[in-house]
């Protein structure tokens, strides 16, 4: 309730261009981010005390069960999860209420996005995937947590890996909203970029940590002999991290150029999209993987009307009002900016990769009923030869001033560098006692 009053409130506030409507939707976000985390903390008061006669602890608990897995419990089932997500949300949600330095209109546009996200969650939350269901008679013991789950790295992966997710969110609201405003003027887009960048930054580098840790994890517990073994689950973590490194590179070419909006609106739009689709996988039953949550193609249709409702909507918008985004700053190819534009062509050529071979088996079973695997090695033919091309042209970037650049005095002192790393290399090398 508090999320829909979020809603209306900032988008009369925004009709109205009523400082006092916008206002009282900022308070009723912190209270809507205040009152999931009331919600949540309660979750983790029923671990930590053993309440077995909550399903969930009773499913998840147990009371021989170390401090640690006790709460992190709280968010290894799909129902303790959602609501982790929208508590996440949430907080972002009011974060985004309370930043400064934003035009009344895209703050109040943005605000209401960031609520409808936040009801359409939390009422997914509420009527399908209640954490609180009750259980009576309540059982003595409880089932414990899947043995593969009780582990440190694990303990704290998902709650970094939401806040990547999930922070893309804003990202979104702000993309949704820039695009509610119709700014085509030129001189807006350079402090939209700089407005959206450090969203994307925080929410990039929580989900970085947070596939790290979980691959560390894969790595040493399930004894996959890898650090990356391109599980669909895992991928769809990796796919609104690669749209999210190029948002950021996109967005610095925004920020400081003016050029690329329409581009870095549209990658705004595509992280938060693929979180979404991510979370759609994860818990609807479409994929086996030891990191799925649910197997309820019930749940995993109204995700997927969730999906398709909000990204359906944004892109439509997009659509609609790309043709009006005016964005300055001519630059020649080799400068500054046409390095992070093949930058960004290899990063979404590689999200497209990943994309297509997480999904073409779903597709294929369902629309013939035949079954294939897509594993390491059509990665390996795909993904990997565009990130080698890319990590060899990667370094000359920065080496390239704005708007025209010099190639060759850039190569040249990528040559000296790589003449001084292979020598302490070399140097390294004959020091090693093995």
């Amino acid at each position: 309730a508090l999320s829909i009053l979020q809603t209306g409130l900032s988008a009369a506030g925004r009709a109205r261009r009523s400082p006092v409507l916008a206002g009282a939707a900022q308070g009723a976000a912190l209270a809507a981010a205040a009152a999931v985390a009331l919600s949540f903390a309660a979750l983790i008061y029923a671990f930590v005390v053993s309440d077995f006669s909550v399903s969930n602890v009773a499913a998840n608990s147990h009371t021989d069960k170390p401090m640690l897995y006790k709460v992190a419990g709280a968010w290894g089932s799909h129902e303790g999860s959602l609501l982790l997500w929208c508590l996440v949300l949430t907080v972002f949600g009011g974060a985004l209420a309370r930043a400064r330095g934003l035009p009344f209109g895209l703050k109040a546009s943005a605000v209401a996005v960031q609520g409808t996200l936040g009801s359409l969650f939390l009422a997914f939350a509420v009527f399908t995937s209640s954490p609180f269901t009750r259980l009576d008679p309540a059982p003595f013991q409880g089932a414990s947590l899947n043995p593969l789950l009780q582990d440190p790295a694990l303990a704290v992966h998902p709650p970094l890996l939401y806040a990547g997710y999930v922070g893309f969110s804003v990202c979104f609201s702000l993309a949704v909203a820039a695009l509610i405003e119709g700014r085509a003027q030129t001189a807006f887009w350079p402090a939209w970029g700089r407005w959206v960048r450090p969203w994307a930054l925080a929410s990039w580098a929580f989900l970085t940590v947070g596939i790290t840790l979980g691959s560390f994890w894969a790595y040493y517990e399930l004894g996959w002999g890898g650090w990356w073994f391109w599980d669909p689950v895992e991928n769809a973590s990796f796919m609104p991290w690669l749209a999210g490194a190029a948002l950021l590179h996109s967005a610095v070419v925004t920020e400081r150029r003016g050029a690329l909006a329409g581009w870095t609106v549209f990658l705004a739009l595509l992280a938060f999209t693929f979180s979404m689709l991510g979370a759609f996988l994860v818990r609807s039953g479409v994929l086996t993987s030891v990191h799925a949550f649910a197997v309820d193609p019930q749940r995993g249709m109204m995700l997927l009307a969730i999906l398709g409702i909000t990204a359906g909507a944004a892109f439509a918008l997009f659509a609609w009002r790309a043709p009006q985004l005016k964005g300055g700053g001519l630059f020649a190819p080799v400068s500054r900016e046409g390095a992070l534009v093949l930058n960004n062509l290899f990063l979404t050529a590689a999200a497209a990769t990943v994309l297509l071979g997480t999904l073409y088996p779903l597709i294929l079973e369902a629309a013939s009923g035949a079954t294939i695997s897509v594993g390491p090695p059509y990665f390996a033919a795909t993904f990997v030869p565009l990130m080698v091309v890319a990590f060899i042209i990667l370094p000359a970037g920065p080496l390239l001033a704005w708007k025209r650049g010099d190639l060759p005095g850039a190569v040249q002192r990528l040559a000296v560098a790589a003449g001084q790393a292979i020598v302490s290399a070399l140097v390294a090398y004959a020091l090693w006692e093995p």
